[in-house]
């Protein structure tokens, strides 16, 4: 079988647009900026290597990843004040919205309208929703995730399990036979970037986390996403991990399950050790049901923040953006990750590429399930963030136990931040 990035490589290439900085001969270089590096190295390597076949005179310098969205846009924030910004960067899908409001993330209208087709180059408009703010495009989605579940399949089996949860439930009950066998029950995301996980718990009941401009925590499902983390971290005696800890635990066969964003699957595949068998499957439901009714779509875009006036340059930073938003570049982003391809050129190369990779496919099928991210509105996008995941942390360390309590005094912190109008 092909690479997807062959397949990509040879579909794709004579739609892209060199503009003039490569047609003229003009070197160039522009600076770009992306996180996840442990998640992305690989990704960006096999890109480069085409990018730079075919546009030699432009020079991409790579400066330190961000560790994680929050670091990016922390990073951009600064930067912009400095002015030292990047060309490009890129920004998770939540992050996009304080970039476009403080006037430093550009609308691409004006790149897009030099370009013969957009469309036809694999750009559809379900993605390009996820970065348009008032009818103008900011961003082009790079790559696409939903929370799934990771499980060691020898650990399940060695605990009499056989059958893969679907419900919150059952993973309770299969932590507590995962646990009389020695090894740990589950890894659970909490504290993975932008309170993904507390909106995972929103969306599975149907339920935004923003409403109306709102902080949507103080009702009835609220309550319930706060009580299933409880009775998720106390039933499996669930370890305060840091992130790199709970995945090394979980890839070192540590740990029976994980529940984490498809995004790793390519890291866990490749740094697992090789004595067990890895098995994805979808994000279990709650309140008895076997199925999220929904979940928030994560993942990444490139904008353009570049404050260079040189136009050659300007137009090289719009080449290498359109470029790894390709379908060559989305057909890297599925090999070397699991994120889904946000662009449809890609999409169309891969069919016998999700037989092959069967853990990769399970993010494909909760697709339809995508609903939003939410930023939270105004300043303090941040700071609420941070709350958030100080209240879900005192949850797995066991500092409170009434969660109607905690959702008070969570609502009030939060409102206290919110923009007041």
């Amino acid at each position: 079988m092909k690479t997807l990035f062959k397949l990509a490589a040879a579909g794709v290439v004579a739609a892209l647009i060199a503009g003039p900085a490569a047609a003229d001969g003009h070197k160039v270089e522009i600076e770009f900026a992306y996180p996840y590096s442990g998640l992305f190295k690989e990704t960006y390597a096999k890109i480069m290597k085409e990018f730079n076949k075919q546009h030699p005179n432009i020079t991409v310098k790579f400066r330190a990843s961000y560790e994680n969205y929050e670091d990016g846009t922390n990073t951009i924030l600064r930067e912009a004040i400095a002015d030292k910004l990047p060309d490009v960067t890129m920004q998770g899908l939540n992050r996009q919205a304080i970039l476009v409001e403080k006037g430093i993330a550009q609308s691409l209208e004006p790149f897009i309208a030099t370009e013969a087709d957009f469309a036809k180059d694999g750009y559809h408009k379900a993605m390009l929703d996820l970065s348009t703010f008032d009818k103008q495009v900011y961003g082009l989605p790079f790559s696409v995730s939903t929370p799934i579940g990771y499980y060691n399949m020898d650990i399940l089996k060695a605990a009499g399990i056989s059958k893969i949860p679907t419900t919150w439930d059952e993973v309770i009950t299969a932590c507590e036979k995962i646990k009389k066998t020695g090894k740990d029950g589950m890894f659970w995301g909490w504290n993975i970037t932008g309170n993904w996980f507390m909106q995972a718990l929103m969306w599975s009941q149907d339920a935004p986390m923003i409403k109306n401009a709102k902080f949507n925590l103080d009702g009835e499902a609220g309550l319930n996403a706060l009580n299933q983390m409880k009775k998720l971290f106390r039933g499996c005696g669930m370890k305060n991990y840091s992130i790199a800890d709970g995945q090394t635990a979980f890839k070192s066969g540590k740990v029976g399950m994980m529940f984490w964003s498809t995004s790793s699957v390519g890291s866990v595949e490749r740094d697992k050790t090789k004595d067990w068998t890895l098995q994805t499957a979808p994000f279990p439901g709650m309140l008895g049901m076997n199925a999220p009714k929904a979940l928030p779509a994560g993942g990444n875009a490139a904008m353009f923040v570049s404050t260079s006036k040189d136009e050659k340059r300007r137009q090289a930073a719009w080449t290498f953006l359109k470029f790894i938003t390709s379908g060559l570049g989305a057909a890297a982003v599925a090999e070397t990750t699991g994120y889904v391809p946000p662009n449809k050129a890609a999409n169309e190369m891969i069919g016998d590429f999700y037989a092959a990779n069967p853990n990769k496919l399970t993010a494909v099928k909760q697709l339809p399930l995508l609903s939003t991210w939410f930023a939270y509105p105004g300043e303090n996008v941040l700071a609420i963030t941070k709350v958030i995941y100080d209240a879900q942390e005192r949850i797995v360390v066991g500092d409170i136990d009434d969660m109607e309590e905690l959702q008070e005094e969570l609502v009030e912190e939060v409102n206290a931040l919110m923009p007041k109008g």
